[in-house]
């Protein structure tokens, strides 16, 4: 069994995300977490099956033994509870650490830039994609809105006078980030249960209707160098729907493109804010969104 195991993995390790590495800074603290949980447990799993094959050697059913009578025993007992439940502890704490921080406040910025904020909104079966315009603020949407007008699917509140913020949002298919930037994800779903996952990134996190939730992450390296990486020139990052979530689940799919500041600059500045292209009419507001933003 152990050789049948390291047998696939020298012909399937390659093809994992493990030999890619993190695709962010965040998930590097993730794998050491996943690295270190596979070698405590490991260490064990070889100790006790040693024994277990030895013990049940060394003492097989013989008519020239008596079995010995062992009901109880309170020292070892504890010692068997208490050492794996403060090492699980352990581990434990230092998911529960990352998770804090990666669904926590995001920084500003960075030495890079500042944070970039993009809204996720989930829907049986596609991801869409959300920018704030040169103010930095996301309009509100309301439900109620829904295709009012026509082809505002987000049921962003174009009409209300106090929500001019809407008047240069992006509404997209992809998603574009730059490298090196810290990005904040706010992740929504408007029928049922989505889950964002990030398997380069290695982050995930569930979108629920109503009830917005967030995690953000710093990107290392640009699709173009995944390309390069991985040697395939057709790598995508993907966004899987980690949530089962009816029955057209597996084709859940949305892209991530990260590029360098130039390229994510450029892209913004050919996109059209949302308003402008449901109403017909320029936006109130400036439509161009900030080299920096």
């Amino acid at each position: 069994g152990l050789w049948g195991a390291w047998y696939c993995n020298e012909l399937y390790y390659g093809k994992t995300l493990f030999v890619q590495g993190s695709a962010s800074e965040q998930g590097e603290k993730v794998d050491q977490m996943l690295y270190i949980t596979i070698a405590v447990t490991g260490v064990v799993f070889l100790i006790t099956q040693i024994l277990l094959f030895w013990f049940a050697y060394k003492y097989q059913e013989s008519d020239d033994r008596k079995a010995y009578y062992f009901p109880h025993n309170n020292k070892l007992e504890l010692l068997w509870t208490s050492v794996p439940a403060i090492v699980l502890t352990i581990l434990v704490v230092f998911g529960l650490k990352y998770w804090f921080q990666f669904t926590g406040e995001a920084p500003k910025s960075n030495s890079k830039g500042a944070l970039v904020e993009v809204q996720i909104t989930g829907h049986q079966f596609a991801w869409d994609f959300r920018y704030p315009g040169k103010d930095g603020r996301f309009g509100k949407k309301n439900y109620k809105l829904y295709n009012q007008p026509s082809g505002n699917t987000l049921g962003v509140d174009f009409n209300n006078p106090n929500n001019k913020e809407s008047h240069d949002d992006l509404h997209t298919s992809e998603m574009h980030i730059p490298v090196g930037r810290p990005v904040k994800l706010i992740i929504d779903a408007m029928d049922v249960i989505h889950d964002v996952g990030l398997s380069h990134f290695r982050m995930k996190m569930d979108a629920v209707p109503g009830i917005p939730t967030t995690m953000w992450f710093t990107p290392k390296y640009t699709t173009a160098e995944m390309k390069q990486r991985t040697g395939n020139k057709d790598f995508a990052y993907e966004i899987s729907c980690d949530q089962m979530c009816g029955k057209g689940h597996f084709s859940m799919r949305g892209v991530i493109i990260v590029e360098t500041e130039a390229e994510y600059n450029e892209w913004l500045s050919k996109q059209k804010p949302e308003y402008e292209t449901l109403m017909a009419a320029p936006a109130p507001t400036e439509t161009k969104m900030a080299a920096n933003n």
